[in-house]
């Protein structure tokens, strides 16, 4: 294992290493207006939201890891503080790239990216018309954080306006993460594209209980088949199949496998754990552990 200390790296390493390992991360397209009224648009993928009660949203225009020269951004936000976050999907990622040119102070990108400024309803900066979702925001703080290149600058909002375009929700109001059809920053020049394809679910153990790992039978959890993914999928039941259910299971499922391998005790398990590991693929996690359980029952 490569083991670094960060102050021993040079930035730009320090920053490669940083970026390609978190991610993929999203996109706050910014835009915001100077002093003149000169519209300004960048992405940054240094954002997240951070919490609901109050809506707050953070994004950091990072200094510049060559010249140490700040961001538009960041210097308008300093004189106007106000900012809409517009959100990016795959429709508008070229032109969202285009924007990120190093484009001098005194020129739109909204003119040079194509994108099209709509009026906000609480605050000076445009919104991109074309984004599905544009956060209006009230800036409640700049906060620096070093004043060296490479040095981020986390610009804390406040959500006053939300505006979302009606074709990417669901019927029951919520976003779809179908129709969204969002994209990520990953290191370099890479992207991630969150379509069907690449999005999968998982139910998140809000009110649940699962038994974890260390209620794993022992000969399960050091099992040469199953990874981690798996036992941690077998970890989040709530309670064990009872041995009546396992022994009707093993009858009625198993009986091929065991009549087969009856003799040969390693290759049955062997054979009963890859059996499990297709059932957890497949979501059956009551399946496999009564395969599991079948063994030496």
């Amino acid at each position: 294992m490569l083991t670094l200390d960060p102050k021993e790296l040079p930035v730009p390493k320090l920053h490669s290493y940083l970026l390609g390992a978190i991610g993929p991360r999203p996109i706050a397209f910014a835009s915001t207006i100077d002093e003149n009224g000169v519209n300004n648009l960048s992405p940054f993928s240094f954002f997240n939201v951070f919490s609901a009660a109050p809506p707050i949203l953070i994004f950091s225009p990072a200094r510049n890891g060559r010249t140490n020269t700040t961001k538009d951004t960041y210097n308008n936000v300093k004189h106007i503080p106000e900012v809409v976050i517009n959100i990016v999907n795959m429709d508008i990622l070229h032109q969202m790239s285009l924007s990120s040119s190093p484009f001098g102070t005194e020129v739109d990108e909204f003119v040079k990216s194509g994108l099209t400024p709509i009026a906000s309803d609480t605050i000076k900066p445009m919104r991109v018309l074309e984004a599905p979702v544009q956060f209006e925001c009230k800036v409640l703080e700049v906060r620096e954080l070093g004043d060296q290149g490479g040095a981020g600058n986390l610009v804390i909002c406040e959500v006053t306006k939300i505006h979302i375009h009606e074709e990417i929700l669901a019927e029951d109001g919520t976003i779809d993460q179908k129709k969204i059809n969002l994209v990520a920053r990953m290191g370099g020049n890479w992207y991630c594209h969150a379509n069907e394809a690449s999005m999968f679910e998982i139910t998140k153990p809000i009110t649940t209980i699962g038994i974890g790992f260390d209620q794993i039978p022992a000969d399960i959890r050091i099992s040469s088949v199953l990874s981690g993914n798996d036992l941690a999928q077998l970890a989040g039941v709530t309670e064990l199949p009872n041995e009546t259910d396992v022994n009707e299971y093993k009858l009625l499922e198993l009986s091929d496998l065991f009549l087969t391998l009856e003799d040969e005790p390693e290759k049955l398990e062997l054979a009963l754990h890859q059996r499990a590991k297709e059932l957890i693929t497949e979501n059956d996690i009551e399946g496999a552990w009564m395969t599991l359980l079948s063994f030496n029952d």
